[in-house]
């Protein structure tokens, strides 16, 4: 299910769009990532809510402290929010991250969890959805610039902890073929990502093109929390 079609840029103003997208986009990510070492919160301060219980996924080279300000949102709304402190920057492997994820709502007891997630925690929350007796514990996930089908750029990437995006990765295969989650799954993202030029678009699941671009600022849409309601109602 998608809302719109593809968006597709034409002409010197679709260029120029794109261009304003992306310098707010970058200039998103680095204010949040001084924040959030600078930031001095207590994860456990989130726990209380009556709400569906939320586990936060970030994406690679984020603390779960850069998606502080959905998390703060979120608890604001009533929902008990858990962030998975072992998975620290998440530059581990899919499979491992997933891991973490799953010890962790099994030591937690906790069940019916909605995951919300920040690009490759999107890849991260799927494994885990269908990952041993845990995946019982996940409810849905709200995935947000998750690259689904990977980013051609990875291929010229020397770090493997980009290098696993590559659309050929055998991760980003065999999650393709985990079809059963997709139902329960939301996709969020922008018309224009710089790090994923092909989209996030997920089948099966439903997709969300925002009117907005980037692959960072995007967490800030309101749509992102208006997604979010209707998923854990």
């Amino acid at each position: 299910m998608t809302d719109t079609p593809r968006w597709h840029p034409h002409g010197i103003a679709d260029r120029l769009r794109i261009a304003g997208w992306w310098a707010r986009d970058y200039a998103y990510a680095v204010h949040w990532q001084v924040r959030s070492v600078l930031s001095r919160a207590d994860p456990d301060s989130f726990h209380d809510g009556d709400r569906a219980p939320i586990v936060v996924v970030p994406g690679v080279y984020e603390t779960w402290r850069f998606l502080q300000p959905l998390i703060a949102a979120l608890h604001d709304r009533g929902h008990p929010v858990h962030v998975i402190g072992p998975l620290r920057w998440n530059n581990r492997p899919v499979p491992d991250a997933a891991g973490h994820v799953a010890d962790y709502l099994d030591e937690h007891d906790l069940s019916g969890v909605v995951l919300v997630a920040h690009s490759k925690g999107g890849l991260v929350g799927k494994y885990a959805m269908s990952l041993g007796s845990s995946a019982e514990r996940i409810r849905s996930m709200l995935a947000v610039a998750t690259p689904f089908g990977g980013s051609v750029y990875a291929r010229f990437m020397l770090a493997p902890s980009l290098r696993i995006f590559r659309p050929g990765d055998a991760t980003l295969v065999e999650l393709s073929h985990r079809q059963s989650v997709n139902a329960r799954i939301v996709s969020v993202y922008g018309r224009f990502d710089p790090h994923i030029p092909g989209g996030s678009a997920l089948p099966g699941a439903k997709n969300v093109e925002l009117a907005t671009g980037g692959h960072f600022r995007v967490l800030a849409d309101p749509r992102v929390l208006a997604e979010l309601a209707v998923l854990a109602s």
